[in-house]
């Protein structure tokens, strides 16, 4: 039947095989020759993959190659529009929608010179070495090429100092309340010793096949070029950030207070939720989602007869000794137990499970103070390396156990683990759908999935029930308070009192979490966004098809093609449900 209907599509657009051969090898060219630009352009995430091609370097953050990538891109892009989208297939429709739109995304964005602002409080050049935890290091050639990599480290410095020195003239700056953090981050990589360095902690234990001389080689060149290389870049940068870049960063916060800011806002909630949705329209629908969750939270207020007030009980469960654990470990042990309770209970929901496993690991040292509750890295795509789900152990008395299952289920199973997974083994989509995606899906599964955990057998009592409710009140809340500083005007205080009035979750949490929204703006709008929609395609379902449906089948559709941008998802899914009615 495929094969009719090419040669039909054919006829009547083109009336040879020859042109139908041609749209179709054209865009197959163009999608190899754009991942093959996206590696070599992104070395890490290369690495990161399975790709050794470029193990030994950085991406170079020379302003020369950012404005050359960006030439490259546009230069796809147009290629792309010279495609006849209607002389491909029905999947090669979708891929090409799909390329074309993070194509046009990625050249729209740059008219905004973000790149320019080069540092971020939650991670970069100041502490480089932990990329190492995302990689696999199995032979020596891979502990070389980190080698290279390390030798290589001053002049990826060099360009940051460059890229942020041409914002700072310009007028491009970070918040200050963020920047703050990072002469610390610096400050733990200015060591008097070489073996103390973050860097050699990846050659103290090396894998016992390697040989004994070939271990002392690697730790004496480890020593040398964290000495000849890494500590005076370092020291550089500490001078440089310290004296110049910090006291020149902004007071203010919001991505309105940059050069044509509002406008750069408005394009970044587009991209983020895949939607037409404006900044009001997201703060209003925030709004309302917060009263609706607040009610639910009060049932359980009412279920555990507590007296006192909302804010009263969100203190009782931020300060009672009861829902936190007194040492890392034990809060460790927890995630990990949590983690081995739900996966036999994944069957129910699911006919298909992803092949590859995860494990579960405390988010290193060197940047737990600074960074988020948990998150996930994705498993390398040729198979060396799992998924990691990776918690935060850093101060456990600010952890809650309430909190534990609904963060395992959205960031493990069946949360991001199951959905990326499934996605890295859908052999038969190009790579880009296979290793990328759209944020609104991706963490819009995430949060549905959290809601799923009641049938999974968690969320018993009612204080882990607050719990969730308290991780769907967390996205709520992100809708009016991202878009509140980034586009209202609302300041980091006005923020972060929002959020304590609305949410259990821990100060130091809620700081950070403002934080994040401050430094990376929009992206917290795709969760909630994309939840709602999910929501709203599986009660058209269960309505459409009563008795019929089947929530493992409905699972398996939804994402079944990777993740989409969600106005493509809902013709997916209203299509499956036409045809299982």
């Amino acid at each position: 039947m495929r094969i009719l209907q090419k040669t039909i599509l054919v006829a009547a657009f083109c009336g040879s095989a020859a042109a139908w051969a041609t749209a179709t090898d054209d865009f197959n060219v163009l999608m190899y020759q754009a991942w093959e630009a996206q590696l070599a352009n992104d070395p890490l995430f290369a690495s990161e993959l399975g790709d050794r091609r470029y193990n030994d370097r950085w991406a170079d953050q020379s302003i020369e190659a950012i404005n050359a990538a960006q030439a490259q891109q546009r230069e796809f892009l147009r290629r792309a529009y010279g495609i006849d989208r209607n002389a491909l297939d029905a999947g090669d429709q979708l891929n090409y929608e799909l390329f074309r739109r993070e194509l046009q995304y990625t050249v729209d964005e740059f008219q905004f010179n973000g790149h320019l602002m080069p540092f971020s409080h939650r991670g970069g050049v100041q502490n480089l070495e932990v990329n190492a935890t995302g990689l696999s290091f199995e032979s020596v050639q891979d502990y070389a090429d980190w080698l290279t990599r390390m030798g290589r480290v001053g002049i990826l410095i060099e360009q940051t100092i460059r890229l942020a020195e041409q914002g700072r003239k310009s007028g491009y700056m970070p918040a200050k309340v963020l920047m703050q953090r990072i002469p610390d981050q610096i400050a733990a990589q200015l060591v008097d010793d070489a073996a103390a360095s973050p860097f050699y902690r990846l050659f103290e234990e090396l894998p016992a096949s390697i040989p004994e001389n070939e271990q002392q080689r690697l730790r004496a060149a480890a020593l040398k070029t964290i000495g000849d290389t890494i500590l005076p870049a370092y020291q550089k940068l500490a001078r440089y950030f310290d004296d110049t870049y910090l006291p020149a960063c902004r007071e203010s916060i919001g991505l309105s207070a940059l050069p044509n800011g509002s406008a750069w806002y408005e394009q970044r909630a587009r991209r983020f939720t895949t939607t037409p949705m404006s900044p009001d329209e997201i703060h209003r629908l925030g709004l309302e989602e917060v009263r609706r969750i607040r009610d639910a939270m009060q049932e359980i207020m009412d279920e555990v007869d507590f007296s006192g007030s909302f804010q009263d009980f969100l203190v009782f469960l931020r300060s009672d000794p009861q829902f936190y654990f007194d040492d890392p470990e034990a809060l460790y042990e927890s995630y990990l137990a949590t983690s081995k309770r739900i996966d036999p209970e994944l069957v129910k929901l699911f006919g298909k499970l992803p092949r590859m496993p995860y494990g579960v690991k405390p988010i290193p040292d060197s940047i737990a103070p600074d960074t988020t509750t948990a998150y996930y890295t994705q498993p390398a795509g040729d198979g060396g390396r799992a998924g990691i789900y990776w918690v935060n152990l850093y101060k456990p008395e600010v952890r809650p156990k309430y909190e534990i299952e609904v963060l395992t289920v959205h960031e493990a199973m069946p949360g991001h683990h199951l959905q990326i997974a499934l996605q890295q083994e859908l052999g038969e989509l190009p790579n880009f759908r296979r290793y990328g995606g759209f944020t609104a899906f991706v963490e819009g599964w995430g949060l549905y999935s959290e809601s799923l955990g009641y049938d999974l057998g968690l969320y018993k009592d009612p204080f882990s029930r607050f719990g969730q409710l308290t991780y769907d009140m967390w996205r709520a809340v992100r809708l009016v308070v991202d878009t509140g500083m980034h586009y209202k005007g609302w300041t980091r205080e006005q923020a972060i009192d929002f959020f304590k009035d609305n949410a259990a979750k821990t100060e130091l949490d809620i700081v950070n979490e403002i934080d994040r929204y401050i430094g990376n703006p929009g992206q917290a709008l795709a969760y909630k966004i994309g939840q709602l929609k999910m929501q709203t395609i599986r009660q058209r379902a269960e309505i459409a098809l009563g008795e019929k449906f089947d929530v493992r089948a409905f699972h398996d559709e939804l994402l079944g093609a990777g993740a989409l941008p969600l106005d493509l998802l809902e013709q997916r899914m209203d299509a499956w449900i036409e045809k299982a009615r």
